[in-house]
């Protein structure tokens, strides 16, 4: 009975979120994915020792805005420290790419789709991780803190920073068939 009750507020959740677009709206379905994920794996050239120039990816959180409806900014931001190895690898080589998918929301295990089928639809960017600026700082905490509140509690110490990825190239994978490629212009101006 319990299990029921989580699967039913879960899937209300997404519901919450807003209906996934159809396969032919490839801006508006990578906008829609990136919102409802919390997290992606970002992949950098790795710049450490015995690794160095080989691809290494890591789980970041992410947020382009507040959970729900208003479909949010469509900027993956970031809360990085120099500590952590992807950002030593970033500091040498900014040019990373950053994938998310529908299997960490519930929609893809209600209708039992598989991580890798197309119909779980995931998205990659390829660009540039970079500092945000002060005028933009607001935005990103904002963003962050309110689906990750526990980043305000990270220890100080470790001198965390906001970033955003600078999208350069999307790809979509949401059908059969192959990707989708949808510029940043037709990103940003679709209404999510």
């Amino acid at each position: 009975m319990v299990l029921l009750a989580l699967l039913c507020a879960a899937a209300l959740a997404v519901l919450a979120r807003g209906s996934i677009p159809p396969p032919e709206e490839a801006a508006r379905m990578a906008r829609f994915v990136l919102h409802n994920c919390d997290w992606g794996a970002l992949a950098t050239l790795s710049a450490q020792e015995g690794l160095r120039g080989h691809p290494f990816a890591n789980i970041f959180s992410i947020s382009d805005g507040a959970p729900g409806p208003g479909g949010g900014s469509g900027v993956p931001y970031l809360y990085l420290t120099d500590m952590e190895i992807s950002v030593q690898d970033l500091e040498i080589n900014s040019n990373a790419s950053l994938t998310v998918s529908l299997a960490q929301t519930p929609y893809c295990k209600k209708h039992r789709y598989d991580p890798q089928n197309p119909l779980c639809a995931h998205i990659i960017f390829c660009g540039s991780i970079v500092k945000v600026n002060d005028s933009e700082a607001a935005l990103a905490k904002k963003a962050l803190f309110t689906r990750h509140p526990e980043m305000e509690s990270w220890p100080k110490d470790h001198n965390w920073f906001f970033a955003k990825f600078n999208i350069t190239n999307i790809w979509v994978l949401d059908y059969f068939g192959g990707l989708k490629i949808v510029t940043p212009e037709e990103y940003y101006n679709v209404k999510p």
